[in-house]
Order: C-alpha cells, then sequence, then structure tokens
C-alpha cells in the first residue's frame, strides 16, 4: 500500500531545495516532455523492443518489453515508482536489456487505467498530478503485488528471449520498492535477486510488512535508501541489516546522499552521479546472481 505519509514529506523535499530545484528543473523540460538521455551501456547489444499484454489474477497487464535482439537472457522485472510506466522508465528498461537482459517493465495501475496515466512531463509536487495518481496507488497491497509477480514471472518463463536456466531479477522505485521483497518471497524458486531504490514502507509496524518475508527468500538484494528517507526513519536500515542476517539473505544496504526519488531520470530530484551509482551496484548484483 502507499504511504500517505511518505509521500507528503518526499514532496516537502522536492519544493524545498532538494537535488534540482524549480528553476533548474524547468530547464531541463522540452516542450510538453522531458529532455533526459541515458548513457549507454558498455558494450551495449542491440535490442528488440515491443508492447506485450500479460493476463494477471485481476485482468490484462500492459507492460514493455525489451531484450537483446539475438540469444536469451536472464528475465527482470521493472517495477515503476508512483507515476507509473512513462518515457524515462522505458528508457531505463532498454538501457538494462542493451546490457544483456530481457526486461519487463510493467503498469502496476492496469487494473484502473493503461499506461501513460501521467502526461509527459509530469511532477509528482503538481497536486492535480499528486491527486491523480495517490489513489490508483492505493488500489495496490500485498495481495496484488504477490499475484501481479506470479504473472509476470510466468509471462517471462514463456519468452524465448529469456533463459530459464537463470534466476530472474526484480527492481523497484519508492512505492514499488516493497513489490520486490513480495515478488522474491512470492517465486523464491525463480527470483534470484532484487533491488529497491529510494523504496517507501519497507519495513513498517503492520504485520505484513514487507522485512519479515525475509525468511521466505532465496535472493540477494541491494537497498540503496536516500539520505533524506534515513533521516525520517534511521532505524529502518538497522532492522532490514538484522533481519537479512538473521535469515542468512545476502543484503546489500546503503545510505546514498540524494533526495528520495534521485533514480528515474526524469524526477526532480533526479541526481546523476548517485542514480549512475546505485545502478553500477545493480549491474554487479545481477551479474553475480543472475548468472
Amino acid at each position: 500500500m502507499c504511504d500517505q505519509d511518505h509521500f507528503e514529506d518526499d514532496l516537502k523535499e522536492y519544493t524545498a531545495g532538494g537535488a534540482v530545484s524549480r528553476r533548474d528543473f524547468g530547464a531541463l523540460t522540452l516542450g510538453a516532455g522531458m529532455a533526459f538521455i541515458l548513457p549507454r551501456a558498455a558494450d551495449a547489444v542491440a535490442v528488440t523492443e515491443s508492447e506485450v499484454k500479460i493476463k494477471t489474477a485481476d485482468g490484462t497487464c500492459d507492460a514493455y518489453f525489451v531484450h537483446p535482439a539475438s540469444g536469451a537472457a536472464a528475465g527482470v522485472i521493472m517495477w515503476p515508482d508512483i507515476l507509473g510506466l512513462r518515457p524515462a522508465f522505458r528508457q531505463m528498461g532498454k538501457r538494462l536489456a542493451e546490457s544483456g537482459y530481457s526486461v519487463l517493465v510493467v503498469n502496476p495501475f492496469y487494473r484502473t487505467k493503461p499506461a501513460p496515466v501521467v502526461p509527459d512531463g509530469a511532477k509528482f509536487s503538481d497536486p492535480a498530478i499528486r491527486n491523480a495518481v495517490m489513489p490508483l496507488a492505493g488500489t495496490l497491497n500485498a495481495a496484488t503485488n504477490v499475484t501481479d509477480a506470479t504473472a509476470y514471472v510466468s509471462f517471462l518463463d514463456s519468452q524465448a528471449a529469456v533463459d530459464k536456466k537463470k534466476k530472474i531479477g526484480t527492481m523497484g522505485y519508492c512505492m514499488s520498492g516493497p513489490f520486490t521483497m513480495r515478488a522474491a518471497a512470492a517465486v523464491p524458486d525463480r527470483v534470484g535477486a532484487g533491488a529497491s531504490f529510494h523504496g517507501g514502507g519497507l519495513v513498517t509496524k503492520n504485520p505484513d510488512s514487507p522485512h519479515l518475508l525475509a525468511p521466505k527468500m532465496k535472493a540477494q538484494f541491494l537497498f540503496a535508501i536516500a539520505d533524506n528517507d534515513d533521516k525520517r526513519d534511521p532505524d529502518a536500515k538497522t532492522i532490514l541489516k538484522d533481519t537479512f542476517a538473521a535469515a542468512k539473505v545476502p543484503a546489500e544496504i546503503e545510505v546514498y546522499p540524494a533526495a528520495h526519488g534521485w533514480c528515474p531520470p526524469d524526477m526532480e530530484t533526479h541526481n546523476q552521479e548517485q542514480a549512475e551509482r546505485a545502478w553500477s551496484r545493480m549491474l554487479v548484483l545481477f551479474g553475480k546472481a543472475l548468472a
């Protein structure tokens, strides 16, 4: 479930001098869309892109599937943040595919609305955008995360472009950080690596808190935590470390000197240096755990 207080706190960071000011961010926009270019992967391979439909327990999910043009590769599920499947995440998915992975970038809100759910250049700090996406996030919960993850793993395993001998990776941003953990616990024999970038609600006091799923996982994890999120809840990282250590599940847990939302290139708080650092750590993890 999306945490209203968490996002309201993030909004204050966006508008009170985060990594990018409102004026500087405006200079990065081009017309109605975003002017952002991600660095190409080193030794990038040619890729094939397609729009796909995936049958789930609750309907049909629209998604973007991109993979190396030849051969089979390890599959990866990419869950977007609260602004959903959009150009920035297509770019991120394509970039990962160019590094040799078969990447499925999903529309988390397919039950309610096909992607895109926001216009190009949308900002979470805009009250109209926030009021549009918060109800969408509110339709998701632990149960929907599990049924969706199971469907996405099944889809990947049915594709010729996916090497079924290799484990599947899962990665999420902000609201979808917990989704990666639930996916790893739901399909432990297939999910071998998970990465959460400025994930929200990883550790809660609820009985279904994502961190409590660690004993059910077989995946190695990366938790890249935003500095302001850590200041807001400094105990979360310690709880994560202790829980994963007790479950004997390898996990790299680090606080990055960047504000919440720093990874997607179209976010107001995007920090390229730290985004590249987090991306490189993910590639190391996937290279090791999905081989």
